[in-house]
């Protein structure tokens, strides 16, 4: 197996932050058969101990089941629920992790630290995927260059770098060719956030190490590993928005005859959409922990989405929307302001449970333009349903008048989670040819408990196929 335009000596997953695993094989037409004994055991962490979904005895499973890319010593669902009782922001994670083990950089975590083992002189595919809650991240391996080759599924014209930046959820595989012979040294691989908000965060740094196999019959086999030079990356600053505009310029689809890259010329809707942080009023008889007494809240033009009792796609289904949502989302914001400049002194947010209805096979064409209301940030918008085409993106307020003429329409990268720049903006095109409700929303974890989220619902297309299916006669009533 292969990258195109790349041939890849062995297919090892690894997995940055923490991931579910299907082990991949070079060879086809193999069948293997796997048993897997899951129950809840006590794992000890940072001088911790909790219960945990184990595999086989195992916190990671044996390539298979990995659940956390922050480490609290708290629950994480607990962490969540006092935040938005309080209306601060949650309590930050106590670690970062790669594959379940945060490294050699946390109290009692030692001998918690993943290995990646190599051969010198060949060639891997390397499937980082970042599973943390809360944070954009940069990742490096120390005196090794990384070539990127695929984002989100999707195949990219392969380059070459040092650093890599993932927002939570996004995927990336990258080629690793390791040294020619033995190097008598092991390599840090190091993960640390990109931050661009003014909250509280966490500041620390993951790593895992890079150890090369040592040649047998060779005068290395009697040296120890303790014994040999490690070497550490040198990491982007924390806020290196820099790094960070660079990488995604970088990232092109390879529109190829094989792999075209099919961007919607025509487009038959044009949606601008702010995005950013809000607040709303304290209850009475509360103290609440957001600015000036308010609780810290999110929307998506100004609109903070309400989770209804009743699901959405059940009620769309069964034409039973009324006083669950309305089909009224906004195009634009109600009001428009200087979204990146002097915030507006009103800082609420409204709530609603709003969604936009699109025709089947109906071209999209979406700005998404961040705020400074409460200090610009990097928000990493994920689409449910879709993949799509990344045409643009830019500082400061999007002008619909001068920036249209600078949209790749030729190579963009397509994928289905897209950072939106700190202070600025970012142009998506894809086709609605998905029937269904599909949510759009922040894949930082705090954001969208806060309401940064809404729903497109695609109608049915007039072929059967264009339909959406019933549920299942055996789908359990709530």
């Amino acid at each position: 197996m292969g990258v195109p335009p790349f041939q890849s000596f062995a297919l090892p997953a690894m997995l940055l932050f923490s991931l579910i695993i299907i082990p991949q094989l070079a060879l086809g037409g193999i069948t293997r058969h796997y048993h897997f004994d899951i129950k809840y055991q006590n794992v000890s962490r940072l001088c911790h101990t909790k219960s945990m979904v184990t595999v086989n005895g195992q916190f990671p499973g044996p390539r298979i089941v990995a659940r956390e890319g922050e480490w609290w010593n708290a629950d994480p669902e607990a962490v969540i629920t006092q935040a938005l009782q309080t209306g601060g922001g949650p309590n930050v994670s106590d670690a970062y992790t790669i594959n379940g083990l945060p490294g050699p950089f946390y109290n009692c975590s030692a001998k918690d630290t993943f290995k990646l083992k190599v051969k010198p002189g060949k060639t891997y595919l390397l499937r980082l995927i970042n599973a943390a809650l809360n944070d954009e991240l940069f990742f490096s391996i120390a005196n090794h260059s990384l070539t990127v080759v695929e984002v989100d599924a999707i195949y990219v014209k392969p380059f070459d770098t040092d650093t890599i930046l993932i927002a939570p959820g996004q995927t990336t595989n990258v080629l690793l060719k390791t040294k020619s012979h033995y190097p008598n040294a092991t390599f840090f691989m190091s993960a640390r956030p990109y931050v661009t908000g003014l909250g509280t965060f966490d500041n620390s740094t993951v790593a895992g190490i890079l150890e090369y196999e040592v040649p047998s019959h060779s005068l290395h086999s009697t040296t120890s590993i303790k014994k040999l030079s490690l070497f550490k990356p040198i990491l982007p600053a924390l806020n290196d928005t820099s790094f960070a505009t660079n990488f995604a310029n970088k990232l092109r689809s390879l529109a190829s005859s094989q792999f075209p890259a099919n961007v919607p010329q025509k487009i038959d809707r044009q949606f601008f959409f702010t995005i950013g942080l809000g607040t709303s009023p304290c209850q009475k008889n509360q103290t609440c922990q957001g600015p000036n007494g308010t609780k810290f809240a999110a929307s998506v033009n100004n609109i903070s989405f309400i989770q209804p009792t009743t699901a959405l796609l059940q009620s769309h289904f069964f034409g039973q929307s009324n006083g669950v949502y309305s089909p009224n989302f906004p195009v634009s914001p109600l009001i428009p302001f200087n979204y990146t400049g002097t915030p507006p002194n009103n800082t609420m947010v409204r709530n609603g449970t709003k969604v936009v209805v699109l025709p089947f096979n109906t071209s999209v064409e979406l700005v998404l333009q961040d705020t400074s209301i409460l200090g610009a940030e990097s928000h990493p918008l994920h689409l449910h349903g879709f993949n799509f085409f990344v045409v643009a993106q830019g500082f400061g307020n999007f002008d619909s008048s001068n920036d249209p003429v600078k949209f790749n329409l030729v190579d963009p990268i397509e994928r289905n989670t897209v950072g939106v720049p700190s202070g600025g903006w970012v142009a998506i095109r894809f086709l609605a040819d998905n029937p269904g409700v599909w949510f759009m929303h922040c894949h930082l974890e705090v954001h969208t408990s806060w309401g940064l989220k809404m729903a497109w619902i695609v109608l049915d297309g007039k072929l059967a196929h264009q339909k959406l299916l019933p549920p299942p006669a055996d789908l359990p009533k709530c």
